[in-house]
């Protein structure tokens, strides 16, 4: 589920340890004893699904290595008083990558944890959770990854893998036909946002397999999909909430992009407690 040999991870991993450690942890090196063995785990304080427990190996291999055992994967539900993952090594290290394991892993599970509550509030409907580009500035990979730890799907990860043409693209071609038109060069994946029933019959005449409908209620988007009649992909969006998503979800589309599911993901809570006595 997560990729951890992904060099963009490996990368992400590395930046992270370097802006807090930089040039060395000096309150542990200053308080703890070089060789001091110690060993520590990681709580859940909260039920939570876990995400990013993977990256464990990842964040103590660069710092000169620990044992770590893992013992709930990502997807995982849990309890708070469950054990997430167990490491073991010089205390000072432990330490020194103590803060940059648990912003991966509370950012990274706080993404999961609102992703399965959305994929819970459709259960039973044919629509998926998409996620969106709205994520953190450098994490998108690792949230998109997050996603689906959570019960989503991913959307394009980037203007490079898909075509979405969207309202200011639409402007820009001169046209709804025109936009679809010239995009036919494309291989893969080719979806269109429609803004009004003119745009979305025009859009249909011209072949489009993938629709965006944007910013409708309930009401209308139900009437939107009884009229494309399965003649395309339906993807929904737009001031869609955990409050409304069922509402949306049963009108028939195939998907339900959210951007809060990251942009929006609050942090859980996740502690590190460290023993010298089980070392």
């Amino acid at each position: 589920m997560f990729d951890i040999t992904h060099p963009d991870v490996r990368i992400t991993v590395e930046r992270a340890l370097a802006e807090d450690i930089g040039s060395g942890d000096i309150t542990s090196e200053l308080t703890v004893s070089s060789d001091l063995d110690a060993h520590g785990v990681f709580l859940a304080k909260q039920v939570l699904v876990v995400a990013g427990i993977e990256l464990l190996p990842l964040i103590y291999d660069v710092r000169v290595g620990a044992q770590i055992e893992i013992l709930k994967q990502s997807g995982a539900s849990v309890q708070p008083g469950d054990i997430l993952a167990s490491v073991t090594g010089r205390a000072r290290r432990l330490l020194e990558c103590e803060r940059v394991a648990l912003n991966f892993l509370q950012r990274l599970s706080g993404i999961a944890t609102l992703t399965r509550k959305y994929a819970d509030a459709i259960a039973g409907t044919k629509a998926r959770v998409l996620d969106t580009r709205k994520t953190t500035p450098g994490l998108r990979r690792l949230e998109k990854m997050a996603v689906t730890a959570g019960g989503g799907t991913n959307h394009r990860l980037g203007l490079f893998d898909a075509v979405l043409i969207k309202n200011n693209h639409i402007t820009a071609a001169g046209g709804v036909r025109q936009a679809l038109k010239k995009a036919k060069a494309f291989p893969g994946q080719v979806e269109i946002e429609v803004r009004t029933r003119a745009e979305l019959d025009e859009a249909l005449d011209a072949g489009a397999k993938h629709l965006l409908l944007d910013n409708l209620g309930p009401a209308e988007a139900a009437e939107w999909i009884r009229h494309i009649g399965g003649r395309a992909t339906v993807e929904l969006s737009g001031n869609i909430n955990l409050e409304n998503i069922r509402a949306y979800a049963e009108t028939g589309p195939d998907f339900i992009s959210c951007g809060a599911i990251t942009h929006s993901a609050t942090a859980v809570d996740i502690s590190f407690c460290l023993d010298l006595n089980a070392a």
